[in-house]
């Protein structure tokens, strides 16, 4: 997009969410900053285009996004000005069970509590504290271990979000609770049983409650272009099609920040990490990998239960025992006939998604990491059971297995859109253990990636996180973007 300049104060190492708010943050504290992208459009895991067939635009990875629009560092840019526009289904999410009913997540708490039938008060009082306090709480739940601001509010939180999600689901009697809470929780991509698998889905539910799931109007591409735009309105530089594979790929710069997971950074600059650092990366975990099918369609997917035909996204796994065994076997190398599968219906919102009277739809499961069975059958046939009559609306199809995720983003590492697993041992700890996450042994060389606290996500609290660390340890300089709170 420009020519190379002879030095930086800064260079961000790949343009997705995170690289991209890493830039913004440094760039608006006053200093010059490079983006280098290897592919030739930016984005990362917010790329959309015509996989299937012309006019047909779906988003190749992520697609819906409740953190982006709850996001604290996302909601104190003008993004809305740089062309990112939202649209809210009518519905967040819809839970299909066998027999044509549906449990759903509305934006208001008190309706989703009424629609749980004798559910009704045990999830209000799960839920009312956490949408409460939501608002100061955010910026501690998104970011690194710390001590936070408001204890007492984090203390509770804790209480309900660390337990498996299997164990907080013994609140509650009815089958749509319980398979609404699991359906969430299966986004953490690990074993329900596994600690902190509530906090993924509480974190999800009260997003939803405060701000809907919302679709990015036009495709997931466009919050990468607002980002993208609002850093070069602030005389930012973005240069792609320059792969790094070394150091020497680097212009001089102060400070070098990588949106890269653990396996890259050993590649790129491990010479210039100590010993025990390079240990400590070299032991990271990598998570499920995901097949992800897109399809066009020549009319809107048939669901049997009305509340699907009013959501952007639909949980499709059945009861919390079926996703529960779904996602363990998975976890252990397996590849269940019933998996659990995240379906999205961006074009029922977003008319632009396709030509007039045809839908698109997005959809993955999780699979071992590295898999490279092709998962088209298992996926079409559990939308097929909530949906009869589905295949017969498929025009066209475009499959990915975790291989050629990888080789769409290097970051998704066998698959893993996560960039790690998010488990006990890796939630805040990652990509090691340390109180200051993003450095590494190097003073000059950071890492801004969902490698580092809260992880996954579209929301650029990584990125932010890790620039605010690169403006105090090695420029001395200050908070250069004050979080959006309430």
């Amino acid at each position: 997009m420009a020519k190379m300049s002879s030095e930086y104060d800064a260079v961000v190492v790949g343009s997705g969410p995170n690289g991209l708010s890493a830039a913004i943050t440094l760039q608006h504290a006053g200093l010059s900053v490079l983006i280098l992208e290897a592919k030739n459009t930016i984005g990362g895991g917010l790329r959309s285009a015509e996989l299937t067939r012309p006019g047909f635009v779906h988003d190749i990875c992520s697609a819906i996004h409740p953190l982006a629009v709850g996001s604290p560092f996302f909601r104190s840019l003008p993004l809305d000005q740089h062309g990112l526009e939202f649209i809210n289904p009518p519905l967040s999410v819809a839970h299909p069970f066998d027999g044509g009913t549906a449990a759903a997540l509305h934006q208001s708490l008190d309706e989703t509590a009424q629609s749980l039938g004798a559910d009704a008060q045990a999830y209000q009082a799960l839920m009312e504290p956490i949408v409460q306090h939501w608002p100061t709480m955010a910026a501690d739940i998104l970011g690194p271990l710390r001590i936070p601001k408001h204890p007492l509010d984090m203390a509770a939180f804790g209480l309900d979000a660390i337990p498996p999600v299997t164990h907080l689901a013994k609140r509650f009697t009815t089958k749509e609770t319980r398979g609404l809470l699991a359906g969430m929780a299966a986004h953490s991509i690990q074993p329900l049983t596994n600690l902190t698998t509530s906090a993924i889905a509480l974190v999800l539910m009260a997003t939803g409650h405060l701000r809907g799931w919302p679709i990015p109007k036009g495709g997931s591409q466009t919050i990468a272009n607002a980002l993208a735009s609002y850093f070069c309105s602030l005389g930012g530089t973005i240069e792609t099609s320059r792969p790094v594979e070394s150091l020497r790929d680097i212009p001089p710069a102060k400070a070098i920040l990588f949106d890269i997971t653990p396996k890259q950074l050993l590649q790129i600059a491990g010479s210039r990490f100590s010993t025990l650092y390079r240990k400590q990366l070299e032991r990271y975990r990598y998570g499920m990998g995901v097949f992800k099918i897109d399809w066009a369609l020549d009319g809107p997917i048939p669901f049997t239960a009305p509340e699907c035909q009013r959501a952007g996204t639909i949980h499709l796994g059945g009861t919390i025992e079926e996703i529960t065994a779904a996602e363990q076997a998975t976890s252990s190398g397996k590849h269940p006939e019933r998996p659990f599968v995240l379906l999205a219906q961006q074009s029922l919102f977003d008319t632009g998604r396709a030509p007039a009277g045809k839908h698109t739809a997005w959809a993955y499961c999780h699979v071992p990491n590295g898999s490279t069975v092709d998962c088209t059958d298992v996926i079409e046939k559990q939308v097929e059971r909530f949906a009869p009559g589905f295949r017969d609306r498929i025009l066209a199809r475009h499959t990915m297995n975790t291989r050629q995720m990888e080789a769409y983003n290097a970051n998704y590492i066998g698959g893993d859109i996560n960039g790690g697993i998010i488990d006990i041992r890796q939630l805040f700890t990652r990509p090691v253990i340390s109180l200051s996450p993003c450095k590494t042994s190097d003073p000059d060389l950071f890492i801004c990636s969902s490698s580092t606290p809260p992880g996954g996500g579209v929301h650029g609290m990584c990125g932010y996180h890790a620039a605010q660390t690169a403006l105090r340890d090695r420029f001395g300089l200050p908070v250069s973007i004050e979080l959006a709170t309430g």
